[in-house]
């Protein structure tokens, strides 16, 4: 069942099919928004975001497109508009990391690292800009380890993340008489297939927070629908966290 917040909007989310994305997807499509999304590998995880979505009432289109790829990400945008008439929210989402030491890290890991969570966003962002309109929401999907990276093995991850926080202060000076905001979520610890609760690297991430739990992939999708909702208009340029602590 849909709340009607974001009735009328059309919104993309770059990897859409799991985890925190996926969690991104639901929200916007329960709160009204017709959302596609993009995912690079399992049809299988697309359709049953997209399927979930129509079994609440929203409506969720996957598009297969690979982040490394310019081009898949522009044509992501351009079917988005295609499809639904226009383009009111755009998220950020797609990311990877490999988590070892600089030295131990290969080049082509570090280029990945660089091309999905920094070049692909500025390729949406670049793409997104010709349909965006006075209302426009731009949120990217960043880290709490932009600010805080409390054991070693996370440098390139890190930066990668600091980039996007950096992007978002400056490109608020440049959206704002457009009347598009532009935000920076920060996730710490989230409960994923990725990255699961009970994981091995649980314990070392509790230890740091000042709750006792990971975060949900709802709860940031929560977030996020609020900053594409009409409530936000005054946010823009911000890095919002949502970490239990974890950057505290």
């Amino acid at each position: 069942m849909t709340t009607g917040l974001l009735e009328g909007k059309t919104a993309l989310v770059t990897g859409g099919s799991r985890g925190v994305g996926a969690g991104i997807v639901a929200r916007l499509a329960a709160d009204g928004a017709k959302v596609a999304f993009t995912y690079a590998n399992s049809d299988k995880s697309a359709a049953s975001v997209a399927d979930a979505a129509a079994a609440a009432g929203g409506t969720a289109h996957a598009i297969h497109a690979d982040s490394l790829r310019e081009q898949d990400v522009e044509r992501a945008v351009a079917h988005t508009v295609d499809r639904f008439g226009g383009l009111d929210i755009l998220v950020n989402n797609a990311g990877v990391g490999s988590f070892t030491t600089i030295t131990d890290l290969t080049m082509d890991e570090i280029d990945t690292m660089l091309t999905v969570n920094v070049r692909s966003a500025i390729v949406a962002i670049r793409a997104s800009l010709t349909h965006l309109g006075d209302g426009g929401r731009i949120i990217n999907i960043g880290s709490i380890n932009a600010d805080r990276m409390p054991f070693p093995g996370g440098s390139i991850y890190a930066m990668t993340k600091g980039a996007l926080a950096s992007l978002t202060r400056g490109l608020a000076r440049e959206l704002a008489p457009r009347g598009i905001t532009i935000n920076n979520i920060q996730p710490g610890p989230v409960d994923t297939d990725a990255n699961p609760a009970d994981g091995p690297a649980a314990s070392t991430m509790l230890s740091v927070m000042a709750t006792d739990r990971f975060g949900t992939a709802a709860e940031v999708g929560a977030f996020v629908s609020y900053l594409a909702g009409p409530d936000s208009a005054y946010i823009t340029g911000s890095s919002l966290n949502i970490d239990g602590g974890f950057g505290a």
